[in-house]
């Protein structure tokens, strides 16, 4: 008898220990357009990208911010940009601004749960200051770059070389392709991480941003493909889908994989210009139509409850914060937020718990990205210009928007723009679009003029956002952050 009730206690303890920490695997793709991976467009090869969605959970109406920074903020905070002055356009390598510091970034929560977090690839969230780069927000260690985009093999932008492990200048990492480094630095951790310590990797690839440049091997998989740009980024997807392969069999090699929650995501749709993609999806990046903010997503791991399906509720960048917490089991509270916790209604299929959520509010004098708009349940309202990017691109149209180099999109602004731009800009600010997209997802219907009703429910709605609104923080280049000053290296230390 006594017997018996020791393996019922045993038992019972045994079912209430914690359960361990998952390990997470956050992979983030730069510029990836919904048109832009296997399992949305079979003109794409991204084998590995593939297997992981397909035996996972994709995210259908998953969406971020319309360009870089903001939904880096948005993943590293859970707050939504436009209330930390983040929502217009991206932080330049010369802007004495990053992240507020007063915010609590997602590593620093697992850190303090016992995680080892790493971060390996683009930061890109302000760096005028050492306290505004990754080894002081939580990360213990970081390998990459600080800004928005370089040259993948020479890692330099304009006058400067920009590339760190953890604070000191790596000039080791010239000549590599960065894909392949970040895998390689991705597997060295993998490899060294104790399996019984939770990990956190967050992996932001700089691919599939420009400069179009990718290993030849790649572009010989696409022979078929005319359009060089098309063909250049079609083949930078590959050699992405490479490197992921390659760090999902590191976790299987070390024994990390069954514990290994793996999330993947883009950070904004394709930029057109540059052989980016969303059709059938509108618009592109720095759009607020659906092309520049419904991107691929998906989660997968061995723990997942429904793996091999879909997910068609709306997920939003703000919600990774609350669902990685949640699905590692921490409780976190921060009133803050505007993320929630979504694991139960993506694992276990629980009612779907957004129902809206603002692309963006941006009132700087020159928005070029888009305005304002907001979605509340299937109706999304837009008011004022929806940006640069507005059409319906096909990947062998000849006009695939306006060409800006990332040099100009730092530089931004009224001066440095064409007068036909300025012009097309200052028409889109008095734009009123609303679309349902149940029955529209490709936004081709304005319904405006015929739903007053909904326009004044949704305009209400983002009229109430609107009370958290902060100013865009976007001062001009400072001349104190020029690589001469620091013999040729983009660093911090000049505000």
């Amino acid at each position: 008898m006594l017997q018996q009730l020791l393996i019922l206690t045993f038992g019972l303890c045994a079912c209430l220990a914690k359960t361990p920490l998952p390990h997470v695997v956050f992979i983030v793709a730069d510029d990836f357009g919904y048109n832009d991976i296997g399992y949305n467009n079979p003109e794409i090869i991204s084998p590995n990208l593939d297997q992981l969605a397909n035996t996972g959970i994709k995210l259908n109406q998953s969406y971020v911010q319309p360009l870089c920074t903001p939904s880096r903020t948005a993943f590293m905070t859970g707050i939504y940009p436009f209330r930390l002055g983040l929502q217009h356009l991206v932080i330049g390598s010369k802007q004495s601004v990053c992240v507020p510091q007063n915010k609590t970034f997602l590593p620093e929560v697992l850190k303090a749960e016992g995680y080892t977090t790493h971060i390996v690839g683009k930061w890109h969230l302000g760096y005028c200051n050492l306290e505004c780069t990754p080894t002081y927000r939580g990360f213990d260690t970081f390998y990459g770059f600080y800004s928005g985009g370089e040259d993948h093999y020479q890692k330099t932008f304009g006058n400067g070389f920009d590339f760190r492990f953890n604070t000191s200048v790596d000039r080791e990492a010239t000549g590599g392709y960065s894909a392949e480094q970040f895998a390689s630095r991705a597997v060295d951790i993998i490899e060294s991480h104790d399996p019984d310590t939770p990990l956190y990797l967050y992996l932001p690839f700089q691919s599939v941003h420009m400069p179009l440049q990718v290993p030849e091997r790649y572009l010989n998989l696409y022979p078929n493909v005319t359009n060089q740009s098309r063909k250049e980024l079609s083949a930078m997807v590959s050699a992405l889908d490479e490197a992921v392969g390659r760090v999902v069999a590191a976790l299987k090699t070390n024994g990390l994989y069954n514990d290994t929650l793996i999330i993947f995501t883009s950070d904004n749709g394709g930029w057109t210009p540059y052989g980016g993609n969303n059709y059938p999806l509108r618009g592109g990046k720095m759009s607020v139509f659906e092309g520049g903010t419904r991107v691929p997503a998906f989660l997968h791991g061995p723990m997942l409850e429904k793996s091999e399906s879909t997910y068609n509720g709306i997920f939003h960048a703000v919600d990774w914060f609350a669902t990685i917490l949640g699905a590692a089991g921490i409780n976190y509270t921060d009133p803050d937020q505007d993320g929630t916790s979504q694991w139960d209604s993506l694992n276990f299929r629980g009612a779907p718990l957004r129902s809206e959520f603002v692309y963006n509010l941006d009132y700087h004098i020159l928005p070029l990205q888009g305005q304002s708009a907001i979605r509340v349940g299937d109706f999304k309202l837009i008011l004022g210009y929806p940006g640069l990017y507005q059409s319906w691109y096909q990947p062998d149209d000849k006009d695939q928007g306006l060409y800006i180099s990332l040099d100009m999109l730092e530089k931004l602004n009224v001066e440095s723009l064409p007068g036909e731009v300025i012009q097309q800009v200052l028409i889109g600010a008095n734009d009123k679009l609303l679309f349902n997209l149940k029955d529209d997802p490709n936004e081709h219907n304005n319904i405006y003029d015929q739903h007053p009703d909904i326009v004044s429910q949704l305009t209400d709605r983002l009229e109430a956002y609107k009370r958290g609104y902060v100013d865009p923080n976007f001062p001009p280049s400072d001349p104190r952050a020029d690589p001469s000053n620091y013999g040729g290296v983009w660093s911090p230390g000049w505000c």
